[in-house]
This record gives C-alpha cells, sequence and structure tokens, in this order.
C-alpha cells in the first residue's frame, strides 16, 4: 500500500464519525455565505478571474436544471394525425414526442456544422537551440553555473 493512503486507509478500517453527514451537509450550507462574502470583498484582477469562475459554474448549474426539467417534458408534433375517430383517452397522448429526443437532435446537428470545418492543428511549439541548451544558475546566490538543460 503506498504510504500516502493511510486517511483512506482509516477510513476503510473504522469508518467515519457518526456525525460526518451532518457535519458536512452544513459545511456546504455555511460555504454559500462565505464565497458570497468573498466575492464582495475580492478586488481587481482577482474579482475577475473569480466572477469568470461563478459565472461558468451558474451556467453549468443551468443547463443540469434544464436537462433534468426536459428529461420529462413532452412536446406535441403536428405531423402525426391519425385517421378517423380517436378515444378521447387517446386525445391527449396524439403526436406527443419528447423534448429531450428534439433537444439531443438539435445538439447533435450543432455538432456536426461546428466539426464539419475544423482542422486538427498541432499544439506544439519550436524550441531554439539556445533554450534547449542553457545554463542553469544553482545554489542560494545563484553563482554556480554547472548544469545544463
Amino acid at each position: 500500500m503506498p504510504q500516502n493512503e493511510y486517511i483512506e486507509e482509516s477510513i476503510r478500517r473504522f469508518g467515519r464519525r457518526l456525525d460526518y453527514d451532518e457535519r458536512k451537509r452544513k459545511r456546504e450550507a455555511r460555504k454559500v455565505h462565505k464565497d458570497a462574502a468573498f466575492a464582495q470583498k475580492v478586488h481587481g484582477l482577482k474579482a475577475k478571474l473569480y466572477n469568470k469562475k461563478r459565472h461558468a459554474e451558474k451556467i453549468q448549474m443551468k443547463k443540469t436544471l434544464k436537462m433534468h426539467d426536459e428529461k420529462n417534458a413532452k412536446q406535441k408534433t403536428d405531423d402525426a394525425v391519425p385517421d378517423g375517430a380517436v378515444p378521447a383517452y387517446l386525445l391527449d397522448r396524439e403526436g406527443q414526442q419528447r423534448a429531450k429526443v428534439l433537444s439531443n437532435m438539435l445538439k447533435q446537428k450543432r455538432k456536426e456544422k461546428a466539426g464539419k470545418w475544423n482542422v486538427p492543428l498541432p499544439k506544439v511549439r519550436g524550441i531554439a537551440e539556445d533554450e534547449m541548451i542553457k545554463v542553469v544558475k544553482t545554489g542560494k546566490s545563484k553563482s554556480k553555473s554547472w548544469k545544463r538543460m
């Protein structure tokens, strides 16, 4: 067993504290207030980065909520009109299609359109020779220069 997994090993052997779940729930509930206070306090570039991160989290949360709402939602389709008389208990069912299927089809079409013109570019940049074999100064006052990289 690796030496750094002693916490997991302890949890496996002896389990967690009895109030672990409750404390975790309370900690997460308090975290919201702490994050809001920090967001009001923070300044400058750190504020911009923090707000960008929070904005991305919010968008992700909205997307997941929307997906959960779509899971059970149904939409009527006009093309499915049955011939002849339809009993009353089938009237509300006619021509329904799950919204999730529709949105998945749209997403798939978007992906196909986006992927049509993408050309993969290598993410490797060239390294100059002087950068490749450079002298690295070592030591406390950077006086020793025996190392080559």
